[in-house]
C-alpha cells in the first residue's frame, strides 16, 4: 500500500510537469500573445478566468524572404598575422536576424499597447528562444505586465487548441 501511494504521488508530480498552465488565470481583458519568429497572435480573453473565450485581436507576421534576397555576400575571411594562414568566417543568418527584428517589433508593440492602456496583463506563450529575444528587448513596463511566460510552440494552432491547452 505505501508503495501504490508513491507511485501515485509520482504520477501526480508527473502530470504538474507535463501541464505547469493548470494553476494559471487568463482574466477577462487579458491579452494572450502566442508567437515565434516570424508568427504572432494577440489573443484577447473575452471571456472569464474559468471559462477561456479568446478572440484574435491582431496577426502579424514576417515576410519570409529567400537567402539570397537578404544578402548576397560570400562570408568573410580573416588573415593571421603571423604566417599565411586564412581563416573563413561564419555565414550570417539573415533569417535569424530577421526573426529577432520582428520580435524585437513584436515587443514595441506590446510595450505600446501596455503603456496605452489597451492591455493590462499578459500572457506570453512562445518557444524558449522566442521568449528570450523577447525578454532582452522588453521594457520595464512590459516586464511588469507579463503575468506568465509559457515555453510552447503553439502558434501553429487553431485559436481553441490554444485554449485548450490554456485551460488544461
Amino acid at each position: 500500500m505505501h508503495v501504490s501511494a508513491a507511485r501515485a504521488t509520482s504520477r501526480k508530480l508527473a502530470a504538474s510537469e507535463v501541464f505547469p498552465m493548470h494553476n494559471l488565470r487568463i482574466h477577462n481583458g487579458d491579452w494572450v500573445v502566442v508567437c515565434d519568429g516570424a508568427k504572432a497572435l494577440i489573443l484577447e480573453n473575452a471571456g472569464d478566468a474559468v471559462s477561456l473565450n479568446l478572440k484574435t485581436k491582431e496577426v502579424h507576421a514576417q515576410a519570409d524572404e529567400k537567402t539570397s534576397e537578404q544578402g548576397t555576400d560570400a562570408p568573410g575571411r580573416s588573415i593571421n598575422s603571423v604566417g599565411a594562414r586564412r581563416s573563413a568566417m561564419e555565414q550570417t543568418d539573415y533569417h535569424e536576424q530577421a526573426e529577432q527584428r520582428f520580435l524585437a517589433d513584436l515587443s514595441k508593440r506590446l510595450d505600446a499597447a501596455v503603456m496605452g492602456g489597451e492591455a493590462k496583463s499578459l500572457v506570453l506563450v512562445a518557444p524558449p528562444r522566442a521568449l528570450g529575444v523577447i525578454r532582452q528587448t522588453s521594457t520595464p513596463n512590459l516586464r511588469k505586465a507579463v503575468r506568465a511566460e509559457i515555453d510552447k510552440d503553439f502558434v501553429k494552432m487553431p485559436v481553441h487548441e490554444i485554449e485548450r491547452h490554456l485551460a488544461a
